[in-house]
């Protein structure tokens, strides 16, 4: 357990608040962000299936439009103001 503890304060170090960084050797996900809110408050965040694509914020095709609506059906996107420190927030605004 503490060498767990030591590598995540390692990654911690390295990153800035809110600053996402892509993580391509991680085995199943794709970003990794320390959130910071408005208080203070850190919390060390992965997110984003590896090797998936969002559809993007502008989607062209029928396909793309139909996977940002399932995708945001899924994750509860109608809530407009998720907290800073969810993955579904960080999710919406890097890949979706």
């Amino acid at each position: 357990m503490a060498k767990k503890r030591m590598a995540g304060d390692k990654l911690r170090a390295s990153l800035k608040p809110n600053k996402p960084r892509r993580t391509p050797n991680h085995p199943t996900k794709s970003h990794v962000v320390l959130a910071r809110d408005k208080n203070g408050k850190e919390k060390l965040i992965r997110f984003g299936q590896q090797g998936v694509k969002g559809a993007g914020k502008n989607p062209k095709s029928e396909k793309d439009k139909a996977r940002r609506k399932s995708y945001y059906a899924r994750h509860n996107a109608q809530d407009k103001k998720p907290s800073i420190l969810s993955a579904r927030y960080w999710s919406h605004k890097v890949k979706w």
